[in-house]
């Protein structure tokens, strides 16, 4: 079979190369994983969670090589350190929630029945996993789906392929059983023909709207549940009352960080009129305080897009806009680093409107439009103007204003006075087409268990 390669945004060499399992191949180890899936289901709670939390602990010894080898894969500057933060909060309260969340609920235990729910394990779990922030959105079904006794098959984005092969690694040192995680390289046409012969017991992607789609055309009659996070296009709104500097610097972060290349990050931000002057000429100077350049560069706040083609799309649509009239504010020549190809200026647009693709397509790269509302309405119809809802950032003094606006959008998650975050207590969704299902939370639990009745009766 044809290599499968990962070109370097960092320079455009090849950076690794792996070929991909046959299909006789691919089929053979979803077999060992449904093997050995009820014998560690048989496993106690407690031993699992103590396997996946060494687990973690062992992919914590390996942050030097992966902060330099997620530079390499995927452009971010190593001064940000990896993932680890996320990862080890995530784990752990996912970890502490197992108990009580996978506890049978007794409705009745008495001399005549016990009558009880249970949570069981479905079975093969089937991540499908992205580049943008690869280890996170990894864990975020890894650790829950193997705390509830599935077994996982792992197929990592192409662009981070070695992301796959280290988690895999620190798993497998801690004492997971190699068949109860599986790593595995696969192309598109064996990942579909696994997918419609139903393979898997549930599948979570997180990717394009088109990917989405491809997924649910493969599982289509199999009755395989899956749990989707696609595109997004997350508003901020800042009200008359907000604290400007807080806004601006948050939004702005939400809106440049991993060159923009975040699921949530901001992608376009609404401005009560009051504000507006004020708040775009803090925006501008916030983005020209930026370096890109060499992710290995010490002092690089911002590195390359994953690909060239991506930083084309961002190229894209921030030239359509300016050709209908949105004006940019910010010079590329401030960023010398630009060259065309995968490392690219942030640029902030105004005079931006609805008609322009910049402000209602995903971008997934440094770009943000900036529009002035005259009021609350005005902005949550143009929050609501979207074919995503993943979250929304409210800017304001009072949580009940931000509580019934947040009501009135249509988004997956709410914030007040913050973005791009993702809380492990709270349940990460969304709705139209960001997808559907939802982790984290005693929720993501549900997603990887499912429902058992016990009617016990004595006679």
């Amino acid at each position: 079979m044809k290599p499968i390669q990962l070109i370097s945004p960092v320079d455009g060499r090849v950076y690794a190369e792996r070929t991909p399992l046959t299909l006789d191949a691919a089929q053979a180890a979803v077999a060992r994983a449904r093997a050995t899936q009820k014998a560690w289901a048989a496993r106690s709670l407690e031993d699992r969670i103590a396997l996946v939390k060494a687990g973690v602990a062992r992919l914590n010894q390996m942050q030097d090589v992966i902060v330099e080898e997620l530079a390499w894969q995927m452009g971010r500057p190593t001064r940000f350190g990896g993932e680890f933060g996320g990862v080890n909060a995530r784990t752990e309260y996912m970890s502490e929630i197992a108990a009580e969340v996978l506890a049978p609920k007794v409705v009745e235990d008495s001399d005549t029945f016990r009558r009880y729910l249970a949570r069981e394990a479905l079975g093969v779990v089937f991540i499908v996993a992205p580049w943008n922030y690869p280890y996170l959105t990894t864990i975020n079904t890894l650790v829950p789906a193997l705390i509830a006794g599935n077994t996982v098959v792992l197929k990592h984005a192409s662009q981070t392929m070695l992301v796959g092969e280290r988690l895999a690694e620190a798993f497998h040192a801690a004492g997971v059983p190699d068949d109860v995680f599986q790593n595995i390289v696969l192309d598109h046409a064996t990942t579909e023909t696994l997918i419609k012969a139903r393979s898997f017991d549930f599948i979570n992607f997180t990717g394009s709207v088109a990917g989405g789609q491809a997924m649910e055309r493969a599982a289509a009659g199999t009755f395989t549940p899956l749990g989707l996070e696609l595109g997004g296009k997350d508003p901020g709104y800042v009200r008359a009352d907000a604290n400007l500097d807080a806004a601006v610097d948050t939004l702005m972060d939400g809106a440049l960080f991993n060159a923009g290349q975040c699921c949530c990050g901001i992608e376009r931000i609404y401005v009560h009129e009051s504000l507006y002057d004020a708040f775009v000429e803090k925006a501008v100077a916030w983005t020209n305080a930026l370096k890109l350049g060499n992710p290995f560069d010490a002092g690089s706040t911002m590195g390359p897009m994953a690909h060239a083609r991506f930083a084309k799309v961002v190229r894209d649509q921030v030239a359509e806009a300016v050709a209908a009239g949105a004006k940019p504010l910010i010079d590329p020549a401030n960023f010398p680093a630009d060259d065309g190809g995968a490392y690219l200026a942030p640029q902030v647009l105004v005079n931006v409107d609805h008609t322009m693709r910049v402000m209602t397509e995903e971008s997934f790269g440094p770009v943000v439009g900036i529009m002035k509302v005259k009021d609350d309405a005005e902005a949550i119809a143009l929050m609501n103007d979207s074919q995503y809802g993943l979250t929304a950032s409210i800017w304001t003094q009072d949580y009940d204003t931000a509580a019934a606006i947040g009501a009135q959008i249509e988004t997956g998650t709410i914030f007040m006075n913050r973005a791009d975050y993702l809380d492990p207590a709270l349940c990460w969704t969304g709705c139209k087409n960001t997808g559907r299902g939802n982790s984290l939370s005693y929720l993501g639990f549900l997603s990887v268990t499912r429902p058992k009745s016990y009617h016990l009766k004595k006679v």
